[in-house]
């Protein structure tokens, strides 16, 4: 089982962030789900071991995710592609 990174806060909804430890844009939107106050987990995929990589880009592309990162999804249903904060927020207003 590959291990996520939790961040405590409020819990509206489940959310995942699988993001690149070197990305900006990845950390500007786990700051942003921090600083709005909810809890949320994370998956820095660049410093996963080759065969949990592969299992988490299979996942991915599961989500027409095309290896972008950051990409946010919220209870396993609402993809987010890249930093985009507005998104974000209009689907945790719905929780």
């Amino acid at each position: 089982m590959i291990e996520k990174k939790h961040v405590d806060g409020e819990q509206k909804c489940e959310i995942v962030v699988y993001a690149l430890s070197t990305c900006g844009w990845c950390r500007k939107t786990k700051a942003y789900l921090k600083d709005t106050g909810v809890a949320y987990d994370y998956i820095d995929v660049d410093r996963l071991e080759r065969e949990d990589k592969q299992t988490v880009m299979k996942l991915l592309k599961e989500f027409h995710c095309d290896g972008s990162f950051p990409t946010t999804i919220i209870n396993n249903q609402d993809v987010v592609i890249g930093y985009d904060v507005d998104r974000i927020k209009e689907l945790l207003e719905q929780y």
